[in-house]
């Protein structure tokens, strides 16, 4: 008896060891699975496409604080001033400067070790009047247009050398008119398309490492794109100091086509440049750039279907990237999640737009999860 009771502890004992090995191996597991899930949480966009490009967002000066500043840290190494370096904002007077928050978003670059882009030091909008006028009230001469266009180029561009390493140096150039070709801008009234050529070479000669940028929107759609390519070329074989263009991204869920995108990086890359995605957002609207009222059918809700439509949008747009990360050298973001978007007051004041991955609480939206879940062996 005393037999059968010793064998039945010993199964006993056996048993309980047993459960408590298979109790601390599925423990580990469990641990296991969790750290790799808290891992992969971590991960940001940056991460995800660290073989391919630098991913950035486009910052303002309250942007470094709470849900914001996390978003920034986990998801972006690339950040671009939305408004604080344009002439306007930077360089309000003809001997003012305002720094503080375009330092401000310098030293959270440096502090974070990401790349920052600056935005943009000519353009036809946000100058300040005092550029263009002469001091007895008349339009400045070309001699002095040139001598301020210098200037700031000079005080500027050299206040962030070493810290910017790529700058949108001309924006926005092209004309809406299919008709004309360069947009007739005060710059280019006095100027001619000599203000172009003069403003590379000044930011060139500002900072001899940084990246120079031709920048523009609606870069993709055919008739433009092809102005935008006869403008680059030009530069190119004048041998101006230009190192690439950038497609600004301002799309929507209706365009571009993939046709028309592959085809306008195609013949941008042709030349030589590099290029950017410097602006992005998939907005639920068409593109009305006229537009300044809601239409009567026109709800600013995100249903269910303009939600797909942006997922299978993004997905495309991410796709044609990835084919083209030998000549893409960084994409960014324009406003950090759709709790606030320029696109909900331009053009129409007031209506709610939805153009990020991220949604209002600063979660990631399923457009999100279809741009970072990819097979890496397809591309």
């Amino acid at each position: 008896m005393k037999n059968i009771y010793k064998k039945f502890n010993l199964l006993l004992i056996c048993a309980i060891v047993f459960a408590g090995c298979k109790s601390n191996s599925e423990e580990k597991k469990e641990v296991a699975a969790t750290s790799a899930e808290e891992q992969e949480q971590e991960l940001g966009l940056k991460d995800y496409y660290s073989d391919y490009f630098p991913v950035g967002v486009a910052v303002a000066p309250n942007s470094f604080e709470g849900k914001s500043k996390e978003l920034i840290l986990q998801h972006y190494n690339s950040i671009t001033p939305e408004n604080v370096m344009k002439m306007g904002e930077i360089h309000p007077e003809q001997d003012r400067y305002n720094w503080e928050a375009a330092d401000k978003m310098a030293d959270f670059a440096r502090e974070n070790d990401m790349k920052m882009r600056g935005h943009a030091l000519v353009w036809h909008q946000q100058t300040g009047d005092w550029i263009f006028e002469a001091e007895d009230g008349g339009q400045v001469s070309k001699e002095e247009l040139l001598k301020r266009m210098k200037n700031h180029i000079d005080t500027v561009v050299s206040r962030y050398k070493g810290t910017i390493y790529a700058w949108d140096v001309v924006n926005e150039a092209i004309s809406d008119d299919p008709e004309e070709f360069l947009r007739k801008s005060e710059w280019f009234e006095i100027l001619g398309e000599e203000f172009i050529i003069k403003a590379f070479e000044y930011a060139h000669e500002a900072d001899p490492e940084a990246k120079l940028f031709y920048n523009d929107y609606n870069a993709i759609i055919p008739e433009k794109r092809d102005r935008i390519y006869k403008l680059l070329k030009m530069l190119v074989d004048r041998d101006v100091p230009i190192d690439g263009v950038g497609i600004q991204g301002h799309w929507s869920i209706f365009d571009p086509s993939e046709e028309d995108l592959r085809k306008a990086m195609d013949m941008y890359s042709s030349l030589g440049l590099d290029v950017q995605i410097t602006e992005l957002d998939v907005s639920i609207y068409p593109w009305e750039k006229e537009q300044r009222e809601r239409r009567p059918d026109e709800s600013d809700e995100f249903t269910a279907e303009l939600q797909q439509k942006q997922v299978d949008k993004y997905k495309m747009f991410f796709e044609v990237f990835r084919d083209y990360k030998e000549v893409m050298t960084g994409l960014t973001f324009w406003n950090i999640s759709d709790a606030y978007s320029w696109l909900d007051y331009y053009p129409v004041e007031g209506r709610k737009n939805y153009p990020l991955l991220f949604d209002e609480d600063y979660e990631p939206k399923a457009a999100y999860y279809e741009v970072v879940e990819f097979d890496e062996t397809e591309d």
